[in-house]
């Protein structure tokens, strides 16, 4: 069977099961459950923490995994990105009390706190400056406040509770992430025993990358169909080209045709108002649930 990590709390929890359900994988129905096997699909999935889920895949012992980029990166694990999920999306940042520092060059010989020790050092000494770095895990906007640290560096998604605690981002993001599926790089899986991914296993993930893939397709586009005078189909082409190409079907009345592509959700709208204005009727627009392309 392939063995997938899987979040078992936190931001990632939630939307990960959800998309696996789309994809087609039975998915626990309690959060009690640290193991699902799923025999229709030759699946068994393992809900670990997720700063955990790097080093089990690292090790060899899970084929993938789901997990945050920024959990990938600061567990230093030989484990590597395969595939970006669209969801969790946030930027890293350093944030200070407005006049201690405009950016990383001023931080020698501060103290740094975060809960992501791994990236900040990283980032330090890529940059080649000389400050420490204390780890703290939970909200660490209070380190500045208690002295524990000068600078912090932290995931911000509004910024808000930054402000709220008198602080102010500085310097360029150091990172930006998002959901991601995982697997062990090439070097990794030497333990002893530990059912290490090997060639036989390729084709399972590639159909499992596949699903998701599909789910992302299916997420992002609907399937548009309507009606237009034949006079005006080339413009209307233009407009919905679909992915390879339109369904072109002629109507029973005579110099008009039926029109099916796929087309970005987030243009639909748009799209549709346009071929009105085209003269194009019956404009319909359908959820896709499932696709592969």
């Amino acid at each position: 069977m392939l063995r997938i990590a899987v979040p078992n709390k936190g931001s990632l929890s939630g939307p990960a099961s959800a998309m696996l359900h789309e994809a087609g994988y039975q998915q626990r129905k309690e959060s009690k459950e640290l193991v699902l096997v799923d025999p229709e699909n030759e699946v068994e999935f393992f809900y670990l923490r997720p700063r955990d889920i790097a080093i089990y895949v690292s090790s060899g012992r899970l084929d993938v995994g789901i997990t945050g980029r920024d959990l990938l990166l600061d567990s230093g694990a030989n484990a590597e990105e395969i595939l970006q999920l669209g969801f969790a999306r946030s930027t890293f940042r350093y944030a200070t009390k407005p006049g201690t520092a405009t950016g990383p060059a001023d931080f020698g010989g501060m103290t740094i706190a975060t809960s992501y020790e791994g990236i900040v050092a990283k980032h330090l000494a890529d940059q080649g400056i000389d400050a420490s770095v204390v780890h703290l895990d939970g909200a660490v906007e209070t380190a500045i406040e208690l002295g524990v640290a000068q600078v912090i560096a932290d995931v911000v998604e509004t910024g808000t509770s930054l402000r709220n605690a008198g602080l102010e981002v500085i310097g360029e993001p150091i990172l930006t992430s998002e959901a991601v599926v995982i697997r062990p790089l090439p070097s990794a899986g030497a333990v002893p025993g530990a059912g290490t991914a090997d060639e036989s296993v390729q084709p399972k993930v590639e159909q499992f990358l596949r699903r998701l893939q599909g789910v992302l397709v299916a997420r992002s586009y609907v399937m548009m169909d309507y009606d237009c005078r034949a006079e005006h189909l080339e413009q209307a082409v233009a407009l919905t080209p679909g992915l390879e190409s339109p369904t072109i079907s002629p109507l029973h009345n005579e110099g008009w045709v039926a029109v099916r592509a796929m087309v970005p959700a987030k243009e639909a709208q748009r799209i549709m108002d346009d071929l009105y204005a085209l003269g194009a009727r019956a404009i319909l627009t359908t959820s896709i649930h499932a696709c592969r392309l």
